[in-house]
């Protein structure tokens, strides 16, 4: 089977990483495709990869695994939507684009609403895999855990805090927190990490890079995969971000602010000056622990890292029985949004 790995922001590398290693070691091809403007943070120089559509209508694929919300409707292969997050009160994440053939889901709470949306529009499958960026949950949890532990002494810290906003104008917390954030690192048993979203604003980005080189135990984190951060923090601060749901899924506490989910099963508050109380509730009595279990149920139940072979044997059996699609018919509208941002 020939793959194309579609990244055109760079979260889609660590969503697609375990997806690669996958296809490496069971005989397919692939390449990787690479928007120009995140070329610079791509980790996998050395394998074959391209920013040229060209290329791709070249290599002509058997199926493109996409973390994203668009893809070129003209390249033959199954056009496979794998989602970039888990946040389905977002606005969007429910919205059919017409762009993919099948949609592969994280677990029962988003395959229940796909099949819904099916049974309306026709024009596409659904199958239930489970989300390979989280594989590393149910292989090797511990990963990074002699890194945790040299953080903690290098600071003298007890406890890792971690501060992930989402860079949406209207739900981000970060305009709103920079002071209590200060304040929170007063407490030098805290040391805090800031990991900001790639299309955060830049002025705020530049706000909370000052505020980490002011002072000590904070560290603004420019790694791109955020998976290590979830891995060695203790509590995640946010707001209405996907990665609430896969902090959760650790087993460990969130605080949010203005979260707009309708089922809100973790600490959220509308009162920013509240972050050190909830902070420390939080970390001493973890107090909605029980009611984590929905989201492991409903969100991701899949705990054996293999979500990613799920997705390429998923994919495989589909072309078996269907075949390979040379291109996908759309609407004149949504044509021209993809030629013109594939520059066609």
């Amino acid at each position: 089977m020939r793959c194309i790995l579609f990244c055109q922001n760079n979260y889609a590398f660590g969503i697609l990483e375990p997806i690669k290693a996958y296809l490496e070691n069971n005989g397919h091809d692939y390449i990787w495709y690479v928007n120009d403007k995140i070329s610079a943070d791509f980790p996998f120089k050395n394998e074959k990869n391209t920013s040229t559509i060209t290329e791709l209508e070249n290599y002509k694929s058997d199926a493109i695994f996409v973390p994203g919300n668009e893809v070129p409707h003209y390249l033959r292969g199954l056009k496979v939507q794998i989602f970039h997050g888990l946040a389905g009160e977002k606005k969007g994440h429910f919205r059919i684009r017409h762009y993919f053939d099948l949609y592969l889901t994280q677990g029962p709470y988003f395959t229940e609403r796909f099949k819904k949306l099916k049974s309306v529009h026709k024009d596409f499958d659904v199958i239930e895999t489970g989300w390979p960026k989280l594989d590393v949950y149910g292989t090797d949890k511990s990963v990074f855990e002699q890194e945790r532990k040299e953080l903690l002494q290098k600071y003298n810290a007890k406890k890792i805090l971690l501060y992930a906003p989402t860079f949406s104008p209207k739900l981000t917390s970060a305009p709103f927190l920079v002071e209590q954030i200060k304040l929170l690192s007063e407490n030098k048993d805290y040391l805090i990490l800031l990991k900001f979203h790639p299309l955060m604003d830049e002025s705020w980005i530049q706000i909370y890079k000052d505020l980490a080189n002011e002072i000590p135990n904070i560290i603004f984190e420019t790694e791109k995969n955020i998976i290590k951060f979830l891995l060695i923090s203790d509590v995640l601060i946010s707001d209405t971000s996907s990665v609430i749901y896969e902090f959760l899924l650790l087993d460990k506490p969130v605080i949010t602010f203005n979260n707009i989910s309708d089922n809100i099963l973790w600490q959220n508050s509308s009162d920013y000056a509240e972050l050190i109380p909830l902070v420390e509730k939080n970390l001493n009595e973890d107090p909605y622990s029980k009611e984590r279990k929905f989201i492991f149920e409903n969100y991701h139940p899949y705990n054996d890292g293999k979500s990613a072979k799920r997705m390429v044997d998923a994919v495989a059996d589909y072309i078996k029985k269907n075949g390979v699609p040379e291109k996908r018919k759309l609407s004149i509208l949504r044509r021209f949004k993809i030629n013109s941002i594939f520059k066609k």
